[in-house]
């Protein structure tokens, strides 16, 4: 388990249902008997073909989850750490990231690196006397 999937804690914290379940799979609802959020996947057992089984980090719910914790990030510090946990995910999971969510995240968190910095660095103010 990695430092980022530690931190987001998707069994405990994502409220997922079998709506999103069948939009995600792109089935209908009915063909869906349960959805299992277990420790590290989700079990999806469905009528059609028995289990399947479907990674956190495919679901839309992982990439917002990933967005708030880099809007929770105070200083360069901490978004800095947060950008070494997602790659380091990324290069664990890597079949598990497809290149279109994963391009947003980056972009969000170089706007907010962005914000960060201009928010830190001494303003020409600061430095007359």
């Amino acid at each position: 388990m990695t430092k980022l999937f530690q931190r987001l804690q998707p069994s405990q914290k994502f409220r997922i249902g079998v709506q999103e379940i069948a939009q995600f799979l792109n089935i209908p609802k009915q063909l869906i008997v349960r959805v299992e959020c277990w420790q590290y996947v989700i079990f999806v057992h469905r009528r059609d073909c028995g289990g399947q089984f479907i990674s956190y980090r495919k679901l839309q719910k992982w990439q917002n989850a990933i967005a708030c914790q880099i809007q929770k990030c105070s200083t360069r510090q901490q978004l800095r750490q947060l950008w070494l946990e997602m790659e380091i995910d990324k290069k664990r999971h890597k079949k598990q990231y497809s290149d279109e969510p994963y391009s947003f995240l980056c972009q969000f968190w170089e706007k907010h690196w962005d914000i960060l910095w201009a928010e830190q660095e001494p303003t020409a103010s600061e430095f007359s006397f």
